[in-house]
């Protein structure tokens, strides 16, 4: 019985989401308003949006457009030194040129670009250790005194 139970809630959830993708398929910008309203905040729309694939472009803009442009927790400015920060580590010499330009356009100074990305590097490097030397997580933990 109690899999009839599950196989029906189950279907039911399945109706459910379907239908609400579909209901947001119609939703979904068109490629030409994606492009456009990033063009609005760019002053262009980069050619590495233009190669993105057709169907996830809408979905990928809506994505950076929340978390670059839109107010959120944090200070524009600092997450741009985030960025940095990430594409120093990873590295992509694209982010770290673009997203240092804009950290400067958004008043950091070039002392607070290099901190932030010694400050990955410091956690990279520390990481690198702790990991390598396959430190006791628990026992880390506590020598700070965490539960």
């Amino acid at each position: 019985m109690k899999l009839i139970n599950t196989a029906a809630a189950l279907a039911a959830v399945s109706t459910l989401a379907f239908g609400i993708s579909i209901a947001g398929a119609q939703d979904k910008p068109t490629l030409e308003d994606t492009y456009k309203d990033i063009e609005s905040v760019y002053g262009v729309t980069p050619e590495y949006m233009k190669v993105y694939p057709k169907q996830g472009i809408a979905a990928a803009w809506a994505l950076t457009k929340a978390l670059e442009v839109e107010k959120g927790a944090l200070d524009p400015k600092i997450k741009s030194l985030i960025n940095v920060a990430v594409a120093a580590q990873i590295p992509c010499r694209y982010c770290i040129w673009l997203d240092s330009k804009f950290a400067r356009e958004l008043g950091a100074t070039d002392a607070e670009i290099a901190e932030a990305v010694a400050q990955a590097g410091l956690t990279r490097h520390w990481s690198a250790i702790l990991n390598g030397m396959q430190i006791d997580f628990d026992a880390f933990k506590a020598e700070f005194g965490g539960e």
